[in-house]
């Protein structure tokens, strides 16, 4: 296709996804044609366009722009900072998608989240095509059925541009990722391009916040609410407060808070944030195996929950209630050690434990999970006590955090094509070991070849799946405080009666 015909199919991509009107055509196309100085959009047709064509019609007009000059650098961080120049071009105004929100918002919230999600993808803040890169699935456990996924669609970046963002000039501005200020910001090489991408205002704990959804899209509706200023994240009082204010205002999503200490958080904690979304996770569908009726508060449903995790589950009708217990729980670990459990509060005075609280309404009430976290590293575990152990770590390394937690694997992109070695491996009757990039799986291998009487190209793809969630499964375990043999019930339970006696 010429550029000039892909002007036109861009346009016609923009009326068909509702992100421009037909009064808007003449305007959108005048400043394609600025961005390509073009002096005329000339005679042709656009033809019929589908929204799956959009990732092509963007490679061709940025192929254009690298072959006319426009584009300096043809790797794909500056191909990434270019089509979102593209499709901020045909992006409304915030003015304009914040006053839909708040009309759908009248008729249902839940209305309001669909249309907002539909307009991310449309404008591909959420780039379609490259989520559906991803690799999912499901791996029956235990606990219930967690989800798997190889995360692929952040692109990999070629090693010259990682040379050159580090000689880059260093900003301030957007003074990190979730700030407000990445609305419309034309990026950089060592920041993203956000001039596709919108924030709906909100109010949560009458202060203002940001709501908006993640680009990469773990999950349905993966959302990110965040607040209007560059502040810590912190687990407090005031973070149960917020998260029931959200979960009020749009009910059919559930929101939690990444723990606030290194090893146990998340990977942005210099801003305040949490992650919600429209999915329901094994963790929120796992019941309560063992009742608590906590000292004072013996109106609120609470229990541990069955997961591989450390979870007090607490539930009522007033959320005020849920958060006084849950201020009184967070309060009592903050400061419990329990030596035989290898449970410390601080070590030199470095403090270890903290909380991951998720939020939701179910049934008719509202209910609170509270993940026991501990960050403590010893010598024969140095990235973490409760943290995935070494014999792990050929699959997952990486922080449990939120998402981890409550039953979605999000693993490293380099298992993809691990994986493709290590099944031509197994059905060749390769040794691994020797292999620099695969013996750190030989061990995990060799049980695989020890649990299955017959491996074959049929059924390896299905093995692999299923090993690798249970060795995510594993992970989740590592990462509970309390481990689920009668010392762990044991130790939980003296948790449970020093809440009680505070």
């Amino acid at each position: 296709m010429t550029i000039q015909e892909n002007i036109q199919r861009l346009t016609e991509y923009g009326l068909l996804t509702g992100l421009i009107e037909q009064e808007d055509r003449r305007y959108i196309v005048n400043q394609l044609l600025l961005l390509f100085a073009l002096d005329e959009p000339g005679e042709c047709e656009a033809g019929k366009v589908k929204i799956e064509d959009l990732e092509e019609i963007l490679c061709e007009m940025t192929d254009y722009a690298v072959a006319q000059g426009i584009l300096k650098e043809n790797d794909v961080t500056h191909r990434d900072l270019f089509d979102t120049r593209i499709m901020g071009i045909l992006t409304p105004r915030p003015s304009e998608v914040i006053a839909k929100f708040r009309a759908l918002y009248e008729e249902s919230p839940e209305k309001a989240t669909d249309e907002f999600y539909r307009f991310c993808q449309n404008c591909d803040y959420i780039r379609r095509y490259r989520i559906a890169k991803d690799a999912r699935w499901k791996t029956e456990t235990p606990y219930g059925v967690m989800d798997i996924t190889i995360n692929l669609s952040k692109p990999e970046k070629d090693p010259k541009a990682i040379a050159a963002a580090k000689l880059a000039k260093q900003s301030a501005y957007p003074k990190c990722q979730l700030c407000m200020e990445n609305e419309g910001y034309a990026g950089r090489i060592n920041h993203p391009a956000r001039e596709n991408h919108r924030i709906i205002p909100i109010t949560i704990q009458d202060s203002p916040w940001g709501f908006q959804y993640s680009p990469y899209v773990y999950y349905n509706e993966h959302c990110i609410v965040f607040n209007s200023q560059h502040i810590p994240m912190a687990i407090n009082h005031n973070t149960f407060v917020k998260l029931f204010d959200f979960v009020k205002q749009f009910p059919h999503y559930f929101v939690g808070s990444n723990a606030d200490l290194p090893i146990v958080g998340g990977s942005i904690l210099s801003h305040d944030h949490f992650q919600g979304g429209h999915y329901d996770f094994a963790m929120a569908k796992a019941g309560i195996e063992r009742a608590w009726m906590f000292k004072g508060f013996e109106e609120i449903e609470a229990g541990c929950v069955k997961w591989p995790m450390s979870v007090i589950r607490l539930r009522d009708e007033n959320p005020r209630r849920i958060i006084a217990l849950a201020d009184k729980i967070l309060e009592a670990w903050r400061g419990y050690t329990d030596e035989e459990a290898v449970i410390f509060a601080e070590t030199d005075g470095e403090k270890h434990n903290t909380i991951t609280p998720i939020a939701r309404f179910s049934n008719g009430k509202f209910e609170l999970d509270l993940v026991l976290r501990n960050n403590l590293t010893t010598p024969e575990h140095p990235l973490g006590l409760y943290h995935p152990h070494a014999e792990l770590h050929h699959i997952k390394k990486e922080n449990i955090g939120l998402i981890e937690v409550m039953g979605l694997a999000v693993l490293p992109s380099r298992l993809k094509k691990e994986m493709e070695q290590v099944k031509e491996a197994i059905l060749s009757g390769k040794e691994l070991r020797g292999d620099e990039v695969l013996e750190k799986h030989a061990d995990w291998v060799d049980e695989i070849k020890a649990g299955y009487q017959d491996i074959n190209a049929d059924n390896i793809d299905e093995i692999l799946q299923e090993e690798i969630g249970k060795v995510f499964m594993k992970v989740l375990e590592c990462a509970g405080v309390y481990k689920r043999d009668e010392a762990g019930i044991k130790a939980f339970r003296r948790f449970l009666q020093y809440v009680d006696r505070q």
